[in-house]
């Protein structure tokens, strides 16, 4: 069987010539599989910008090659000699090897071409001097070729005979290469690359408009995740730097559609429940498990950590000790899905090398540093929303790429330009304007320097509530819950953001009203969930009605709703025990239909609920029919805590059934006694 080319997959790295290797064919399916390549290779374009000269040479040889298997084909019918064969062999390898270099430099970064020209053009060479050698040793007497196509191959061999001097690059590409080299050198130097220059460069290499910027920027992207080089990942990253400073010089600021086009993401494909993190409710990119066993996604729980917690935020105990140790297992279960499904599964790991990298590289760095003044600089001096628009959505996709990104941006004084358009005039006029800002600042508050600066910024904080609030579209003010989210990680923050009646009202309406589709509901719930770590906090949610929202909420986010509500009945007292009765069917049935976790973590809300609200809460539990039963499969197949706390659920319901209930009361006592005493010493203060 012949071997067509087409049939594989696209590669993402370019293989070594070792990797190449000649398929064990008969000698027709080994002609046919050579004549087919050649075809292959024939019908591709040369090269656009850069070694055109070269890439063609190689396609019209290639394409003469073609002729000679045709004629073969068609001709032959005595098998070949063993010297023939081998040769044979050798130039599928060899033709293997020339496509994969024309798609490759077709498909790839034209900054990381230009930077590689005499590389390549030494490729290129000894392609030539390979075909040379190969077609000097094929014995074309015993292969009785028409007398054509003989006098077509001694052609190519002469072409490929004179071509063995020396590899050529194009004076101009040279040129071209060097001044870039020049540029980069100057950006080292904090010396402002001329616009004039930069222009003709990325002209001359076809990159003429924010799309091919764009595109340009992610095949750097790629390449330098495939390098194993540090003098290439620096040449990298520093082409990197100098791209994103170009796209937004040269070419304005990108002005996105109406209707923002976002990738498809793993929130809106329903994911297992064991890939969520139980802190963020997100998909957990880089999981790891603390020392009660639970896992998390790293930078959740690194996050509660240092926010000051030595608790497990799922099961409440104290942490013997706060190492995180890699679920590598679940991890790769994680990537074998998003491939899967076709979603973007960046790790940690996969932009350590590329963060670091730019804080090692003093022209990416100046580069990044300059693009921030720019836009700033822009922004400041906007004089519609239209342009101020465009300027904000730039600030917006740089603050997400990286730290220093983050850093250079809040530095060059971003912050109180973006909180302007946060106004609900800005949202009336300019939807996607409001959108930005605020997505901006979110992507802002990550680095944690940023968050102090955005809390401190006059008006920001009001801002962002008044989005919570009143924004214009459902994705402004769920990026704005997020927003909430990020800062209240700070544990001072958290408790200022716990203490304000309009940030506890908007992320409660924003869990109940926001729509089923998309990840708004989830992200006031995530927020929710943050603030519930204050007693404080859970008080005015209890006041505001967080119960009731979860149970409206119960059906359609199960698991969100249920890890809220433990972290709520477990924190806020006698008042959230009280006020969580009218939740005790719903989670019943989250113990009998639920998924693993959702039932795990009600089965804990419920053992909250009746050890400390009384034997009312368990006879409403009690009258629920069969719920016993419920409770023994439980006990069988659910996780290790589902299984202890379906145990301790189910002697609360028998000896509540025997009227031996006196734990459950003893403890509603000490609470009644503890709330009244509390209440005694406020009145006498």
């Amino acid at each position: 069987m012949a071997i067509y080319p087409q049939a594989f997959p696209p590669r993402k790295r370019r293989p070594s010539a070792g990797a190449f290797m000649s398929p064990k064919l008969s000698d027709q399916s080994l002609l046919r599989s050579l004549l087919s390549i050649c075809q292959e290779i024939s019908s591709l374009e040369p090269l656009r910008f850069l070694l055109r000269r070269t890439s063609l040479s190689m396609i019209r040889k290639t394409n003469l090659l073609s002729m000679l298997f045709e004629d073969l084909i068609r001709n032959s019918t005595a098998a070949f000699s063993p010297s023939a064969l081998l040769c044979f062999q050798e130039l599928y390898i060899l033709l293997q090897r020339i496509q994969t270099l024309i798609e490759d430099s077709s498909h790839g970064s034209k900054m990381w071409l230009l930077i590689q020209t005499e590389s390549l053009a030494n490729c290129f060479h000894e392609f030539t001097l390979d075909l040379s050698t190969l077609l000097d040793i094929l014995p074309i007497k015993e292969l009785r070729l028409n007398h054509d196509v003989e006098e077509v191959v001694s052609l190519l061999r002469n072409q490929c005979s004179r071509s063995t001097t020396k590899s050529f690059v194009d004076p101009l590409d040279d040129d071209l290469r060097r001044e870039v080299c020049t540029m980069l050198d100057r950006l080292k130097s904090e010396i402002v690359p001329d616009h004039s220059s930069l222009s003709k460069i990325f002209i001359r290499l076809g990159i003429d408009s924010s799309a091919s910027c764009t595109e340009e920027f992610e095949s750097l992207q790629d390449e330098f995740q495939n390098q194993t080089e540090e003098k290439s990942k620096s040449q990298l990253i520093a082409l990197v730097g100098l791209v994103r400073y170009a796209k937004c010089v040269l070419f304005g600021a990108s002005t996105p559609g109406s209707d923002l086009i976002r990738r498809k993401s793993a929130s809106e494909l329903g994911f297992p429940v064991d890939f969520r993190c139980p802190i963020s409710l997100e998909l957990m990119r880089d999981p790891v498990a603390v020392a009660t066993g639970q896992t998390y996604d790293r930078e959740s729980i690194k996050l509660w950590i240092e926010s000051g917690h030595n608790t497990c935020p799922k099961t409440g105990q104290t942490l013997a000790h706060t190492d995180l140790i890699p679920n590598r297992a679940l991890k790769n279960l994680i990537a074998v899905w998003c491939r899967e499904q076709r979603i973007p599964f960046e790790t940690a790991e996969n932009n350590k090398g590329l963060v670091n990298a730019v804080k090692k590289n003093k022209a990416a760095l100046e580069a990044t540093r300059m693009t921030a003044s720019f836009l700033v600089n822009k922004l400041s001096v906007s004089q519609s929303m239209e342009a101020a628009n465009g300027v904000v959505y730039e600030l917006r996709s740089l603050a997400k790429t990286d730290s220093d990104c983050r850093a250079c941006i809040a530095e060059a004084g971003a912050i109180p330009l973006l909180v302007r358009y946060l106004s609900s005039d800005v949202g009336g006029a300019q939807p996607n304007l409001q959108v930005n800002a605020v997505t901006a600042i979110l992507n802002l508050s990550i680095l944690e320097a940023n968050k102090t600066r955005i809390m401190e910024t006059d008006g920001a904080l009001n801002g962002i509530i008044e989005v919570l609030r009143s924004g214009a579209t459902w994705e402004a003010k769920g990026n704005a819950a997020a927003t909430i989210f990020s800062l209240s990680g700070v544990h001072g923050y958290r408790k200022r953001l716990g203490r304000k009646t309009r940030v506890i009202k908007g992320l409660l309406e924003l869990a109940k009203e926001g729509p089923e589709h998309g990840c708004f509901r989830r992200d006031a719930m995530v927020a929710i969930l943050n603030l519930a770590g204050e007693r404080e906090a859970v008080a005015r949610l209890v006041e505001g009605g967080v119960v009731e929202m979860i149970v409206q909420v119960m059906e359609g986010l199960p698991e969100e709703a249920v890890t809220v509500l433990e972290a709520v009945v477990r924190s806020g007292g006698i008042l959230a025990i009280t006020a969580a009765y009218g939740a005790i069917r719903k989670l019943g049935c989250v113990l009998r239909e639920g998924s693993e976790r959702a039932r795990e973590s009600a089965a804990a809300t419920l053992v909250t609920i009746c050890r400390k609200g009384g034997s009312e809460m368990v006879a409403e539990l009690a009258s629920m029919p069969g719920i016993e039963r419920v409770i023994w499969e439980l006990m069988g197949v659910g996780t290790v805590r589902a299984r202890r706390k379906a145990a301790s659920l189910l002697r609360i319901l028998r000896r509540w059934a025997a009227g031996l209930d006196s734990e459950v009361a003893d403890e509603v006592y000490s609470q009644v006694v503890s709330s009244s005493i509390a209440a005694t010493t406020t009145v006498a203060g």
